[in-house]
C-alpha cells in the first residue's frame, strides 16, 4: 500500500523528534518506504523539512484563532483574555509536542519564508499579550517582547519533558498555566 503525502508528513515528524538531524535516507528507513519513494514526494530534505514547518506554522495559527486571540486583543476584556491565555498555551503544548524538532532548528528559523510566517504569527500574540498587559493580567514590569520569549521557551520545555518523559501528557496543561502565571520560586507567607 503506497503512502500518501500526508502519511509521509506524519512519520517523518515522529522520526525527527526522536532524531532531529535524521538524513532522507534514515527518513525513509523510518518511514517504511524507499528513499526513491521519499523523493517521489520531496525532492530533498529541505522540501520535506519546508512542508513540516509550513504544517507546523498553519498548527500554530489555528491554536491561535481556536483561543480567540483576535477577538480577545479586540474586547481587551480581562476574563476573555485570561479564557484566550489559557486556551492558547493549553493548544500550543500540542504544537510542541508535535512539532517540537523544529522549535530548535536554527534552518528553518532562518529560512526567509518561514521567518516571514513565524513573525507574522508572532505579531498576534505581541498584540494580544499587550493588550493582556492593558487589563491588568500581565505585568507591564516585562517587556511583551520578553512575556513571548518566555512562552516560546516554556514550549521548549514542554517538548524536552514530553520527550524524555519527565512530564506525564496528562500534566504538562498545569504544569505549563501554574509555571507560566506563577514561575518556579515558591511563593512567600505574608
Amino acid at each position: 500500500m503506497a503512502m500518501s503525502r500526508e502519511q509521509i508528513m506524519t512519520a517523518a515528524i515522529q522520526h525527527l523528534n526522536k532524531d532531529p538531524s535524521a538524513s532522507v535516507a534514515q527518513l525513509a528507513e523510518a518511514v517504511g518506504i524507499s528513499r526513491a519513494t521519499l523523493h517521489r514526494q520531496f525532492s530533498n530534505r529541505e522540501e520535506l523539512m519546508l512542508a513540516l514547518a509550513r504544517r507546523g506554522h498553519d498548527q500554530w495559527e489555528q491554536a491561535q484563532l481556536a483561543a480567540g486571540l483576535d477577538a480577545a486583543t479586540a474586547s481587551g476584556d480581562r476574563k476573555t483574555l485570561e479564557k484566550a491565555l489559557n486556551d492558547l498555551l493549553i493548544g500550543l503544548i500540542k504544537i510542541a509536542d508535535e512539532y517540537g524538532f523544529g522549535l530548535t532548528d536554527h534552518a528553518l528559523a532562518v529560512h526567509p519564508e518561514l521567518a516571514r510566517r513565524a513573525e507574522e504569527l508572532e505579531a498576534r500574540e505581541i498584540a494580544f499579550y499587550t493588550a493582556a498587559q492593558r487589563a491588568g493580567l500581565l505585568s507591564t514590569e516585562l517587556p511583551v517582547r520578553w512575556i513571548s520569549d518566555v512562552v516560546y521557551g516554556l514550549m521548549v520545555a514542554v517538548r524536552e519533558g514530553l520527550r524524555r518523559g519527565d512530564v506525564a501528557r496528562r500534566d504538562a496543561p498545569r504544569l505549563l498555566l501554574d509555571t507560566f502565571a506563577r514561575g518556579a520560586v515558591p511563593r512567600r507567607e505574608s
